[in-house]
């Protein structure tokens, strides 16, 4: 049976602008890696025991999704830094929000979310667990 995503893959327009943001903003790390195939090294978005491989859009890695294509994303991505400090930060690199702060389910219980755009329109959820009882700060 399945127990966890191990990553996930992102065609991307722009991948230095992608980076740019989901390190620069988001607070994720770049790592390029060597695939197993030999092929040349690619990279890769890094949080905790995540990543996302970046896919240029120009030249996708094969093999593929049926249709790679860039801005196709719908991303929620688990926070403990509050929702009014992503706010903040958001508004510093002139990111405008696209939604929120607004109640969501997520896969353990109730969020409290705010919703931008990265460079190729994917749409970022950025959430917080909700304590019992109301929104965290």
């Amino acid at each position: 049976m399945i127990t966890s995503i191990d990553h996930i893959v992102m065609t991307v327009a722009d991948p230095d602008a992608t980076i740019a943001f989901y390190c620069d903003v988001l607070g994720m790390e770049l790592q390029s890696f060597q695939p197993a195939d030999g092929s040349p090294a690619r990279r890769a978005l890094c949080f905790g025991t995540q990543k996302i491989n970046l896919h240029d859009a120009a030249s996708p890695y094969v093999p593929h999704a049926r249709q790679p294509v860039a801005g196709a994303v719908d991303l929620c991505f688990l926070s403990e830094m509050p929702i009014a400090d992503w706010q903040d930060r958001f508004a510093d690199h002139g990111i405008e929000l696209e939604h929120g702060p607004v109640e969501k389910t997520g896969a353990t219980g109730p969020l409290w979310s705010v919703y931008v755009r990265d460079p190729d329109g994917n749409l970022v959820e950025i959430s917080n667990l909700m304590p019992a009882g109301g929104k965290s700060a």
